[in-house]
């Protein structure tokens, strides 16, 4: 079974950065694109970014030049590089597959505030 489990979140002022990092248990986690995903009160999940398993990544609009994705396959990590935040960052954070039929279990995701 697949485990995920996201850190790194936490308040900062906007323009600050955050890294988040994603750990993933189990199998089957370096044959798979991986995403960042983020969900704000009273809205829903929505994908941010995302990287093949050969590196290539793409960015949901709002985000792009500001948010990297990265991958490490031997540790079975990913990260998101976060700078320049805004206010309207703020979410929780989840990592998962990133095609929706591969998905597994949610995490318990990360909370990124962004207030001054």
């Amino acid at each position: 079974q697949v485990q995920l489990v996201e850190s790194g979140g936490g308040l900062v002022q906007p323009g600050g950065s955050l890294r988040l990092s994603c750990a993933a248990s189990g199998s089957m986690f370096s044959g798979y694109a991986m995403g960042w995903y983020r969900q704000a009160p009273g809205k829903q999940r929505e994908l941010v970014a995302q990287i093949s398993t050969g590196g290539r990544v793409n960015y949901t609009d709002s985000v792009k030049g500001r948010f990297t994705i990265s991958r490490d396959n031997a540790k079975r990590m990913v990260y998101l590089q976060m700078n320049s935040l805004k206010p309207e960052d703020t979410s929780v954070y989840y990592c998962n597959r990133a095609t929706p039929v591969y998905r597994v279990s949610w995490g318990q995701g990360t909370q990124v505030t962004v207030s001054s």
